[in-house]
């Protein structure tokens, strides 16, 4: 047998010195103390985040809030302004003392309150005095009462549009009070016209929420809360003046005293909002508080969010973080008792490696060749055995779930990444996968990253056969298809947005609509029945008729009025007969006859002969030319009598034909150009402003365009430029 070789000496298990006792013990005091801060900067880490989480969700449901409380006070914002220009409105306030003329305010009041849904429509004259109501049948009726003492009856006879939020002093609910001024012709002030809007359905709302909700006026006072113990408390003390304002309003009926809120409020610039520190039901709560002002309502929202989970997400942290240490400090041990036991196998393996690598050396050539491509791709790559297993992923779909691949290898379904909402979803793709019929066209799947944002993703799914031909597992091609979701509901919620607002506006303008064109044609019939009602005394039989005639020609033009505009507002396609020029033309001046000689003024006319017809409806385009001519009668009220002429001329200019209309008055300012067009804005005394801009839209409705600019020599000229329909 050869000779042994001598044994290497023994390690000595001898206690170590003092000294180095003493270091070790340092470091290792050291090293729990360490521990013990990160541990403290992750759970404030931690709680810092969940507070942020809780702010933005706070924001995203204020904002859904905000919405819905300005849709409540501006959805009957117009209702005190239409109802005021009615007739029967301004006949209450002009003979006030006339039963009959109150009673029919009251039936046209009492209707369009209940066409548009509000609590309760009412007529103020100028001493507060309500003369009519929609509630005038009822027990509780304002007709008679006073509410002199509002600020929104205030407001409004100052000649401005009110807004106030109070309890009635009729009938005691609480609502939001709209109101407007009744001007006559020259704009003076006759009264007042106020809505009463309850939100009543809001705090119905409210009281399902989770977390509190409050509504706070400019003096701080909580007049809507998800909290009934909350109403009408104080978020700060009032002064004298304030509360004496507030009783002198009567805004919150008899009440007479606002405790404060009992609250304790601890702010930080450290976090979003505030705290609050308050008794619900008996039991001690803090929420993080965020406020939303709204200056336009003159109210401030408050959303509130339990702050517990803040409280949870620290002491969380704190449990993992020693639980963390723990393990660590357990593992440090283990590596240690480890490490005496590798230190006798290190050379053996030390040979063993690098035989393993010179044999290696092409095939770990190949595998890093290929972990690169595969590791470059912005697809995610993940295989599955058959038993569902996860083998494999690349960086790119650790990157999309946010979980190390060292996470992932070996997991068994339900995997971390999937959604929670969609389990059941991801379940059914499993097994269509493990039943060996996955979508060939691949299918959308939404998954939960890891920091707890949604990644949308699109799956393609093919079987994985390995070298020796069989199936061994599924290979998926996951490709984030977030940003470009995303997109699509972004494009998708302004396309509802639009819609919307049309729809908003094609209804706002039918009221407006049918009253600025019945106009002209209510006065027509006006002056013809004064002239048989002359002519009749007169014993003229013959112009008797004819302006017996003429009446009934204008009534008829009024209903087709009301049918021609009641299909274009509902977007129907327009009449398609022929219209020559010069009909529209005479029959729009025939309209104006009386008014033409009123003024002293005349028109000169000029239509090229032989100009084509143009198709489109005769009604509107002949109320178009109707409200251009009575516009450059009006604006020529200055002008001396001998210069007052209307020049009309009509001509043809490649496939349009041009119809301009042009009058010698003062111009339009420079200043005012771009709103020419911009409906409600008008610079007669007691006008809609909606002339120009109805004539635009019936314009671009056949297709045609009206435009204007100044006319050589003073004045201003409209051209209408109408298609010439294809032979």
């Amino acid at each position: 047998m050869p000779p042994l070789s001598p044994q290497p000496p023994v390690p000595s298990t001898a206690t170590p010195p003092p000294r180095r006792r003493t270091r070790r013990a340092a470091a290792w005091l050291a090293a729990l103390a360490l521990a013990l801060l990160l541990i403290g900067l992750a759970a404030q880490w931690a709680a810092t985040r969940e507070a942020n989480f809780q702010a933005d969700s706070i924001r995203r449901a204020m904002e859904v809030h905000v919405l819905g409380l300005r849709d409540s006070a501006g959805k009957y914002s117009y209702l005190p302004y239409t109802a005021g220009v009615h007739p029967a409105v301004l006949a209450a306030l002009a003979h006030p003392e006339d039963a009959a003329v109150k009673q029919r305010a009251n039936l046209y009041i009492e209707e369009v309150n209940r066409q548009a849904g509000s609590d309760a429509l009412y007529l103020s004259d100028l001493q507060g005095l309500t003369l009519a109501a929609s509630n005038w049948h009822t027990p509780q009726s304002f007709v008679g009462e006073s509410y002199a003492n509002r600020p929104y009856f205030i407001d409004a006879r100052a000649g401005r549009g009110g807004m106030f939020y109070g309890v009635g002093q009729t009938t005691g609910e609480p609502g939001l009070f709209i109101s407007a001024p009744v001007r006559a012709d020259g704009g003076a002030v006759l009264g007042v016209v106020t809505v009463k809007v309850s939100l009543r359905q809001l705090q119905e709302a409210w009281t399902f929420v989770r977390d509190p909700i409050l509504l706070s006026d400019a003096r701080g006072v909580v007049f809507l809360s998800s909290v009934p113990s909350w109403l009408y408390q104080t978020r700060r003390a009032l002064a004298p003046g304030e509360l004496e304002r507030v009783r002198h309003d009567q805004q919150y009926g008899a009440r007479t005293s606002f405790p404060a809120l009992p609250w304790k409020v601890q702010r930080s610039d450290e976090q979003p909002g505030y705290l609050v520190a308050t008794d619900i039901g008996g039991k001690p709560r803090r929420f993080l508080a965020v406020d939303e002002p709204l200056p336009d309502l003159g109210w401030t929202l408050t959303v509130m969010a339990d702050h517990a989970e803040v409280t949870r997400a620290r002491e969380r942290t704190w449990m993992l973080g020693l639980l963390g240490a723990g393990v660590l400090l357990l593992g440090g041990l283990y590596w240690r008792l480890r490490e005496r036991r590798f230190a006798e196998q290190r050379d053996a393996r030390r040979d063993l490696e690098l035989r393993v690598r010179e044999r290696t050396h092409a095939l770990d050539e190949a595998h890093a060749f290929r972990k690169a491509m595969e590791d470059s791709l912005l697809v995610g790559m993940r295989a599955r055995d058959r038993q569902g297993r996860i083998t494999y992923v690349n960086p790119a779909f650790c990157d999309m779930t946010g979980y190390g691949a060292g996470e992932l290898l070996g997991k068994l379904p339900p995997y971390p990444y999937w959604h929670p909402d969609d389990v059941s979803q991801h379940w059914h793709h499993y097994d269509a996968m493990m039943s060996g019929q996955p979508a060939r066209s691949g299918f959308e799947s939404r998954l939960r990253h890891r920091d707890g944002h949604e990644v949308i993703t699109m799956v393609y799914t093919a079987p994985l056969i390995d070298a020796d031909g069989l199936h061994s597992g599924w290979m998926s091609s996951v490709v984030d298809i977030t940003e470009q979701k995303r997109a699509e509901l972004r494009q998708r919620q302004n396309d509802e947005q639009l819609q919307h607002a049309q729809r908003l506006a094609s209804l706002g303008e039918m009221a407006s609509t049918l009253a600025h064109e019945l106009n002209q044609p209510l006065m027509a019939l006006s002056n013809f029945a004064s002239a048989a009602k002359a002519f009749a005394e007169q014993g003229n039989q013959q112009l008797l008729v004819d302006s017996l005639d003429e009446t009934m020609a204008q009534a008829q033009r009024s209903a087709e009025i009301v049918r021609r505009i009641r299909g274009f507002v509902r977007q129907r396609t327009v009449g398609t007969e022929d219209c020559a020029v010069s009909a529209l033309v005479t029959n729009a001046l025939a309209l104006l006859k009386g008014e033409m000689r009123q003024r002293q003024a005349r028109a000169e006319v000029r239509v090229q002969p032989g100009l084509p017809p143009v198709r489109g409806d005769r009604v509107l385009l002949e109320q178009v030319l109707l409200n251009l001519l009575s516009n450059s009668l009006q604006a020529m009220q200055a002008t001396p009598p001998e210069q007052r002429v209307v020049e009309v001329e009509a001509e043809r200019l490649g496939a349009r034909v041009h119809i301009r209309v042009a009058d010698r008055g003062a111009g339009i300012d420079d200043a005012l150009a771009e709103q020419v067009f911009a409906p409600f804005f008008t610079t007669k005394p007691g006008g809609l402003g909606l002339g120009l801009n109805i004539c635009r839209t019936i314009v671009e409705a056949h297709r045609g365009r009206l435009s204007f600019a100044d006319r050589p020599g003073g004045g201003t000229v409209f051209t209408l430029e109408l298609e010439i329909p294809s032979p």
